[in-house]
């Protein structure tokens, strides 16, 4: 039989939801930054290292 009146706890299960996403929606874009940061790190890196090689040649 079904429960009449207003639903119980939807309310609160939306806001959940909502804060969960707003969270991890923010942990893979600092993840993803920090991927990025880290590439561009290597690549200045490898650069620098070219350069010291071409000069020793």
């Amino acid at each position: 039989m079904a429960k009449k009146g207003k639903e119980k706890n939807t309310k609160n299960k939306a806001k959940h939801a909502k804060l969960m996403n707003r969270k991890k929606k923010k942990l893979r874009e600092d993840k993803e930054a920090k991927k990025l940061r880290l590439k561009e790190i290597t690549n200045k890196i490898n650069q620098q290292k070219k350069q010291v090689n071409n000069g020793q040649k």
